[in-house]
């Protein structure tokens, strides 16, 4: 961490602001890449620099959303199976089939909670594409969910002290916290379709009989 903040610190302001945009634009396309860390370091050196926290937002926002939008495009030419063929590291199999499954019964807001799930928010742009979600709404859900965590860690970094360690374990916390109210949102959501599906059965059941 210490060489890519001493990195990120020789970097003058257009360089600094187009390293932020590459790691978000490719935490899309390679998600073992660290992209939260080189964009809050990198808004760490700018707000003690001559940055914004406009400028390293939009920065951040134009990559990711970019990123994003190309794995929807390729989703959305080649098809599930070849997703799975593809790229099997990040769309399995059994991954495919709980995406599927949870963009059906929640649409679009399943686009927006998934992207704040760390494990699998990689899996969404393509698997939106290839679910046939359409662009325009997968675009509005991505740059929603990106805004706010993107946001947050401009915020975070722009008001943080000198200790770098201290902004990113912060940032952590915020991942665990927001990865923690995606699930229990998802959660609650499968069981209000599962509740309605219940119902909705029951109801059948007793016209039948």
């Amino acid at each position: 961490m210490n060489d890519l903040l001493a990195w990120l610190t020789q970097l003058p302001d257009a360089l600094l602001y187009g390293a932020i945009l590459v790691a978000a634009f490719l935490e899309n396309v390679f998600p073992p890449l660290p992209a939260d860390t080189v964009i809050a370091l990198g808004a760490f050196v700018a707000a003690r620099g001559n940055g914004t926290e406009l400028g390293v937002w939009a920065a951040t926002m134009v990559g990711n959303v970019g990123g994003a939008m190309l794995m929807y495009g390729l989703g959305h030419r080649y098809g599930l199976p070849w997703l799975v063929r593809r790229f099997p590291a990040i769309v399995s199999p059994s991954a495919a089939s709980r995406f599927s499954e949870r963009f059906k019964t929640q649409g679009m807001a399943a686009v927006v909670v998934s992207r704040f799930l760390p494990a699998v928010r990689a899996l969404v742009p393509p698997m939106a594409g290839a679910l046939g979600i359409g662009a325009v709404r997968a675009a509005v859900a991505m740059t929603l969910a990106s805004g706010v965590w993107y946001g947050l860690v401009c915020v975070l970094a722009f008001r943080a002290g000198a200790n770098a360690d201290v902004l990113l374990a912060r940032i952590a916390e915020q991942q665990r916290a927001l990865g923690i109210g995606a699930v229990v949102i998802v959660a609650a959501a499968g069981l209000i379709v599962w509740w309605r599906w219940r119902s909705a059965r029951r109801s059948a059941e007793g016209r039948d009989s």
